[in-house]
């Protein structure tokens, strides 16, 4: 389900080292140990945040002689960004006719006092 796989994709990326990890990514492939140079962790605890990325479906493993490089899986950040863009217009919508509500009850004349009324008269 497609949900299930955004839920996890989003959960990844809720640590700061896995969003590093993607960031360093988009640059281009790396491997486990490449990656795991700027950080003040253990070779093993940043092959668990590569095993959650690639099971989230953000990375995948290749293999290529001796090295077994990490690449990003651009299809995965393209379904976060067409739900986040989704969410987004929804939002932007609602608001839109949120601010249309004044100018209808001015139109309406519904948004003026009694004694506004009187001397609009």
């Amino acid at each position: 389900m497609a949900d299930d796989q955004l839920s996890r994709m989003f959960a990844a990326l809720g640590d700061p080292i896995r969003r590093d990890i993607v960031a360093r990514l988009a640059t281009g492939d790396a491997t486990a140990t490449e990656l795991a140079e700027p950080y003040d962790v253990s070779l093993q605890a940043v092959s668990k945040h590569l095993r959650v990325l690639e099971d989230a479906g953000l990375i995948s493993r290749g293999r290529r002689a001796q090295r077994r490089p990490c690449h990003l899986e651009t299809a995965g950040l393209d379904l976060m960004t067409t739900w986040i863009e989704r969410s987004r217009l929804a939002a932007e919508e609602r608001f839109r006719r949120l601010d249309a509500v004044p100018e209808d009850l001015i139109d309406t004349g519904a948004g003026t006092s009694g004694a506004a009324q009187q001397e609009a008269s």
